[in-house]
């Protein structure tokens, strides 16, 4: 194809944030890449895809069905993209085929097709081909109106889940632990969902959730790119969870039974390019469900691309003009887009709410997404990544909590009430019967807190600053918990030669060199950030997306970047 028109995700909203820019501005760069004209239509001025460098035609216009048809009859592009723009660019696609507009102007969809798009956003239609497959769905039913959910919830008992279809973050579902709290989920969601319609199904909750990130060409070759695991059970939307990669706690049979079942989901539903794939598992019976599919690059996809080095929106455009995956290389390793990373650390996600602003919101979590950003680390082990990533939101930990009132129904200080709850001498068992947060998890933050205590009691020597280190401890609380001069933790750490050592995340745990790595810190005795003697600047990003912090900033950071190249001085 010569023009292709890419619908960006509009404004940043609460499910939709900055991780769209970033998949729309890889894919603009792919089809570039390959000699095709971009147009480019957003509303959101601060997006570094709106950028001349990124695509050739830029609208900035409103993101109605209106406004698009008078820009493809002017542009007449011959393909869309439709799954880099989030929900939003995915639902304008569909109307568009819906409205005959594609048709009467000859555009084609590019990579995923709406038929298969209509499969998998559509439950009845999702539901009927996982039925057909042979792959197991949560029992549930397709509502247009409260009478008929109540029906069917009084036939398989409460808590029920309500999802709409064709929303983003999970808008307008919930879980309805009785007749009064269904009929307020589906008033909204049937409201909000683009074909008025609502999955009402058994609930899961207790369950597990993980998600498999997968890419597929049209000649039907697939890989697994990531996979994350939720912290939380089901009954909590997974952008509303802590996220940990590679899964961690699933038998290998069992990761290879949920492997197979995406593989086979992804190719019943003909996706050509990127999808998430999201399975309930009961690890008591082995019994498992899955969820749902995204037919596009979601929110997970930016969180699975920088967990494993391997740029999904990239590989993802590329397939879209018809590339084959040993066809494209991995920019990052050099090597084909056909190999599935390997990771040898460990990546968690934690999400940043805005309730630091608005104090007397509900804070409790569910379906519905309530996070504004997210922040993410890197860590050899899940209590390294885990103590780094809670830093990096930038909320200062609450003073005083009483456990009781965040572990369940949960909130946003869920995981400050973990660790209080371990201080007071719960034990796992009784919290796993309280949240259903598998016992593994548990074990770790368990493990953080015996580390305070051993701090507290033990003698500071060279083998448990060490410890504490390697499990994500930084000096300033060492010296918190001890008592001491944060300036003498320092340099007595730095005596014992305990000092910070850099990482690559290459994509392939050091099985291939990387060409453009990138780095993460922990303290072990290999130093993979080989320094040398160019001009360098640092550039300091501004962390999470906040209200009053968004996406402007990035858009800052990036050209301050790009300008620094241009100099000829090496950016860090």
């Amino acid at each position: 194809m010569k023009k292709v028109l890419v619908i960006g995700s509009g404004p940043i909203v609460i499910g939709q944030s900055a991780e769209f820019d970033y998949s729309g501005a890889q894919a603009c760069r792919a089809l570039r890449e390959e000699g095709v004209e971009v147009v480019l239509v957003n509303s959101n001025p601060a997006t570094i895809q709106t950028d001349p460098e990124i695509a050739d035609r830029i609208y900035i216009e409103p993101l109605t069905v209106e406004v698009l048809e008078q820009i493809i009859g002017k542009e007449k592009p011959e393909g869309i993209l439709a799954t880099v723009g989030g929900q939003t660019g995915l639902n304008l696609s569909m109307e568009l085929n819906r409205r005959g507009i594609l048709l009467k102007h000859n555009v084609e969809f590019l990579g995923t097709d709406a038929q298969a798009i209509e499969l998998a956003e559509s439950r009845k239609l999702f539901n009927k081909k996982m039925e057909e497959i042979g792959i197991p769905i949560l029992p549930g039913r397709i509502v247009k109106d409260y009478e008929s959910a109540k029906q069917f919830a009084d036939e398989i008992g409460y808590p029920v889940i309500a999802r709409p279809s064709f929303t983003l973050g999970g808008s307008g579902g919930g879980t309805a632990q009785n007749e009064n709290q269904l009929r307020d989920i589906l008033d909204l969601g049937l409201r909000l969902s683009a074909t008025n319609e609502v999955l009402v199904e058994k609930s899961g909750i207790g369950w597990g959730e993980f998600e498999y990130e997968v890419i597929r060409d049209s000649d039907g070759n697939a890989v697994i790119i990531c996979t994350m695991e939720n912290f939380d059970p089901l009954g909590i939307h997974t952008g509303e969870s802590i996220v940990v990669s590679p899964i961690q706690t699933l038998t290998d049979r069992d990761h290879q039974m949920l492997r197979n079942a995406s593989l086979k989901i992804v190719d019943s539903i003909g996706v050509v390019g990127g999808c998430n794939v999201q399975f309930a598992f009961n690890q008591k019976t082995g019994e498992y469900a899955v969820i749902e599919i995204n037919p596009r690059l979601s929110r997970s996809s930016a969180l699975a691309s920088k967990a494993t080095g391997y740029p999904i929106a990239r590989v993802a455009a590329k397939i879209a003009l018809g590339k084959k995956l040993h066809e494209i290389k991995n920019a990052i390793t050099g090597t084909s887009a056909a190999f599935e990373p390997a990771l040898d650390y460990c990546v968690l996600k934690i999400p940043r709410w805005p309730f630091d602003k608005f104090s007397r919101s509900d804070r409790t979590l569910g379906t519905m997404m309530k996070s504004t950003g997210e922040t993410m680390a890197i860590g050899r082990t899940f209590e390294e990544a885990l103590m780094k990533a809670m830093r990096s939101t930038e909320v200062k930990p609450p003073k005083a909590i009483r456990p009781k009132w965040h572990l369940m129904p949960a909130t946003d200080e869920r995981i400050y009430a973990l660790f209080e709850a371990f201080r007071r001498c719960m034990s796992v068992d009784e919290l796993h019967e309280e949240t259903k947060i598998n016992k593994w998890f548990l074990e770790r933050v368990r493990a953080i807190v015996a580390m305070e205590r051993e701090l507290e009691e033990e003698k500071l020597d060279e083998l448990l600053i060490r410890k504490a280190k390697q499990m994500g401890y930084p000096d300033s609380v060492i010296s918190e918990i001890t008592g001491r001069e944060e300036k003498d933790i320092r340099e007595s750490r730095i005596a014992f030669g305990i000092i910070a050592t850099y990482k690559m995340v290459d994509s392939c745990a050091g099985e291939f060199d990387a060409i453009t790595p990138y780095y993460y810190s922990c303290f072990e005795h290999e130093n993979e950030a080989i320094s040398d003697n160019d001009r360098k600047v640092l550039i300091i990003g501004s962390g999470p997306i906040r209200i009053g912090q968004g996406i402007e900033f990035d858009y800052c950071c990036t050209h301050a970047a790009f300008a620094l190249k241009e100099l000829g001085i090496k950016c860090i």
